[in-house]
C-alpha cells in the first residue's frame, strides 16, 4: 500500500437519513456530529447517483440517466446493466491512479463496476440456464477470488438480494466479502454497497414500526465494518444515495403508459393473448423509474405530436414537473412525480392481458423499474412446489409477483426532500450547508490525501 495514500473505505448505506440515525447507535457514535446532508443527482436513483458520486459529474455528462433507459439504435429498453464503460467521465479511482500509479481499489457491488479499472471487482451476476433456471452467483474480475469468497462465505444469496425474500442476508454477505477482500488485497480504496434499508423502506414505508428494527440490524453490520477497517488503520466514510418517502395512501402510482396508450401513442403486440410493448413502433412511450419517467418519441413524431403529448403529460394527476436531462440516452423529456407518487411501467387495462414476465422477478426484461417484485401473492407451499419442479428440470413460470400497485409504501427519485429525510455523508468533516452528490468524489480524494 503506497505510504503517501491514506486508505479509505466508503460504505454506501442505501436509504440512510439523519432521521433514521436515531435507531443506529453505532453509526451515530461514529459520526459524532460529523453529518453533512447531500443533495442527490436527479433522478435520485441508484445508478445515477452512484455515477455522480464517483465521477463528480452531473447526469447530463456521465450519461447514467437512470437505472435503465431506451436504446434507440436497438429499439430496446435495458435496465440494470453492469458495464463500467457506460459511465462517461473519469472515476475517482482513475484520478487516484493518475496521481499514484500504485493506487489500488476494490469495488464490491456498486453498480456499473464490471470491466472497470478497479483492481478487484465483485458484483451480483446469476447464471441463466437454457431451461429457465436462475442460479445464484457473482461476477469477479479475478475468477479465483470469486471461488474463494463463495467457498468461505457460501454462495451469494441472490434471492435475498432482490425479490420477495430480500433481507439482511445479502447485505451481510457483501459486508463479509468486503472484509475478506480488504484483508487479502489491502486496497487503498474499498467501495462497499449495503442495500438492506432499501427493501423495507420501499415495501413498508419509512413510518412503519418495523423500520427501526431493520435499521438496528444494519447498524450492527456497519458497526462491524467500522471496527474491522479502523482496526487496520483504514478510514471510513458513510454515504447514502437518496431518502425514501412514503407513498400516498391511495392513487400513488402513475400509469403513464396507460395514458399514452389511451391517447393512441403506444404500439402493442398480441402474443398468445397477452399484450407486450413494441417500443420501436410507438409514437411515444415512457420508461418508468421510481419517481422519474423518461418519455421517448419515434423519430417520425411531428412537433405537433410532441407538443400534444407534453400537454397530456402535464395534465396527468401526480405529475409535478417536466425536465430535460440533455443527454441522448434520456427521453425527449423526463417527468417528475409529485410527492408521494411514483411511475409504474404498466400499459394494460386488463390484468389477464399483462405479459407473463409482469408477475415474475425479471429486472432485465421489464421496460421499467417494478417495486412490486418485493412482494409475493403465492403461498410458501406454492413457491416451494414451483422451485422443486424447476430443480427437476421442468419448465416453470415463477409467476408469484402481484400486480397491485397499492402494496408499495415507499418511493424515491425526487431531490427536494427535507434534510432530515434526505441522503447524507458521514466522516467528511461536517459542512453547514448541504453538498451535491457530485461533491462526494472530492471528499473521497481528500480523505485519501490526494486533494
Amino acid at each position: 500500500m503506497p505510504s503517501s495514500c491514506r486508505p479509505l473505505a466508503v460504505l454506501n448505506v442505501v436509504g440512510l437519513t439523519p432521521s433514521l440515525l436515531a435507531h443506529a447507535p453505532r453509526m451515530r457514535d461514529f459520526a459524532n456530529g460529523d453529518i453533512t446532508p447531500l443533495i442527490p443527482a436527479f433522478p435520485a436513483v441508484t445508478c445515477s447517483v452512484q455515477s455522480s458520486m464517483l465521477t463528480g459529474l452531473p447526469v447530463a455528462e456521465h450519461g447514467i440517466v437512470g437505472n435503465g433507459w431506451y436504446n434507440t439504435d436497438q429499439a430496446d429498453v435495458r435496465f440494470w446493466q453492469r458495464s463500467d464503460r457506460l459511465v462517461h467521465g473519469e472515476k475517482v479511482w482513475e484520478t487516484a491512479k493518475k496521481q499514484n500509479p500504485d493506487f489500488t481499489c476494490a469495488n464490491l457491488f456498486w453498480w456499473h463496476n464490471a470491466y472497470s479499472t478497479c483492481d478487484t471487482v465483485v458484483q451480483a451476476r446469476p447464471i441463466y440456464k437454457a431451461d429457465g433456471r436462475k442460479i445464484p452467483d457473482v461476477y469477479c474480475n479475478k475468477p479465483a477470488w470469486r471461488d474463494i469468497l463463495q467457498s468461505e462465505l457460501g454462495t451469494f444469496p441472490l434471492f435475498h438480494f432482490w425479490g420477495p425474500l430480500a433481507n439482511i442476508q445479502s447485505t451481510q454477505w457483501i459486508a463479509d466479502a468486503a472484509m475478506h477482500t480488504h484483508d487479502h488485497d489491502k486496497p487503498n480504496l474499498t467501495l462497499v454497497y449495503l442495500p438492506h434499508l432499501d427493501y423495507g423502506l420501499q415495501k413498508l414505508g419509512p413510518q412503519h414500526p418495523d423500520i427501526p428494527h431493520q435499521v438496528i440490524e444494519l447498524d450492527k453490520i456497519v458497526g462491524d465494518l467500522i471496527d474491522h477497517f479502523t482496526h487496520q488503520g483504514t478510514q471510513v466514510l458513510i454515504v447514502s444515495e437518496y431518502g425514501i418517502e412514503a407513498t400516498r395512501p391511495t392513487q400513488a402510482a402513475i400509469f403513464i403508459n396507460r395514458h399514452l396508450r389511451d391517447a393512441g401513442h403506444l404500439a402493442l403486440r398480441n402474443e398468445e393473448g397477452l399484450e407486450t410493448l413494441d417500443p420501436g413502433a410507438c409514437t411515444a412511450f415512457a420508461v418508468a423509474d421510481h419517481q422519474a419517467a423518461h418519455v421517448y418519441f419515434s423519430p417520425h413524431a411531428s412537433s405537433d405530436q410532441i407538443a400534444q403529448i407534453e400537454t397530456l403529460c402535464r395534465s396527468i394527476n401526480g405529475v409535478q414537473d417536466i425536465v430535460r436531462l440533455n443527454h441522448p440516452r434520456a427521453g425527449h423529456f423526463t417527468l417528475v412525480a409529485a410527492p408521494g407518487h411514483w411511475f409504474t411501467y404498466d400499459w394494460w387495462h386488463d390484468d389477464a392481458k399483462a405479459p407473463d414476465y409482469a408477475r415474475t422477478v425479471d429486472i432485465h426484461r421489464k421496460p421499467g423499474y417494478d417495486p412490486r417484485e418485493l412482494f409475493s401473492d403465492a403461498s410458501q407451499a406454492a413457491v416451494a412446489f414451483k422451485l422443486a419442479k424447476k430443480k427437476l428440470g421442468f419448465s416453470q413460470l415463477m409467476n408469484i409477483i402481484p400486480l397491485d400497485t397499492h402494496l408499495v409504501r415507499g418511493t424515491h427519485g425526487r431531490t427536494d426532500l427535507p434534510t432530515e429525510h434526505g441522503p447524507l455523508l458521514i466522516g467528511a468533516q461536517a459542512h453547514n450547508t448541504p453538498l451535491p452528490a457530485t461533491a462526494v468524489r472530492d471528499q473521497i480524494l481528500r480523505k485519501l490525501g490526494l486533494r
